[in-house]
């Protein structure tokens, strides 16, 4: 029988991801919700508005392990990191099942069922303020995407509808491709 590396993999991706959780303060990969004062050198920086997004691509952390495409850290001017967005290389049918799968299961442990997502394929936590969705990438392969938001990030999504005209969280909306 050969060995699940995969379902491990998907696991380990999870229980980093959605530990968020844990407590109030702690956001994923051992970062913090709230003021940032050191975080790795990103390898894109995009500002808009209030909203600093560092963009970390595979390889640089936070973005490592084998099925992470890209790390977004979102930093609001006042309220300080409010939003990670985890997206995964594209991946085929049979490695997207098995991922979502073990992500779902590690979300259900720590933070119970969850509520179906504004869209197709996606779950919401709200206790642990965490969606899993999947996007089309390209024919025959989709991308999990995870979000997890501090507790300030609707005062910070506010000051970026009053400053940008929009939303914060229509970012991830256009993420999913649920906005043109």
């Amino acid at each position: 029988m050969a060995f699940p590396w995969r379902a491990v993999l998907s696991s380990t991706i999870a229980a980093v991801v959605l530990s968020s959780a844990c407590s109030a303060a702690e956001a994923p990969f051992g970062l913090t919700w709230g003021p940032v004062t050191d975080v790795p050198r990103p390898s894109k920086v995009d500002r808009e508005a209030n909203i600093t997004a560092l963009v970390y691509f595979a390889g640089r952390p936070p973005a490592t392990g084998r099925d992470t495409l890209q790390v977004v850290l979102e930093v609001c001017r006042e309220e300080g990191l409010q939003q990670v967005i985890w997206l995964s290389r594209a991946l085929d049918e049979p490695e997207l099942t098995a991922a979502y799968a073990a992500i779902y299961r590690e979300g259900v442990q720590r933070h119970g069922l969850p509520q179906a997502g504004s869209y197709a394929l996606m779950v919401d936590w709200p206790s642990a303020r965490t969606t899993l969705a999947v996007r089309e990438v390209r024919a025959q392969s989709r991308q999990l995407v995870m979000t997890i938001t501090g507790e300030s990030y609707a005062a910070c999504s506010e000051r970026h509808r009053a400053e940008a005209g929009h939303p914060a969280s229509e970012h991830v909306s256009k993420l999913l491709g649920a906005l043109p």
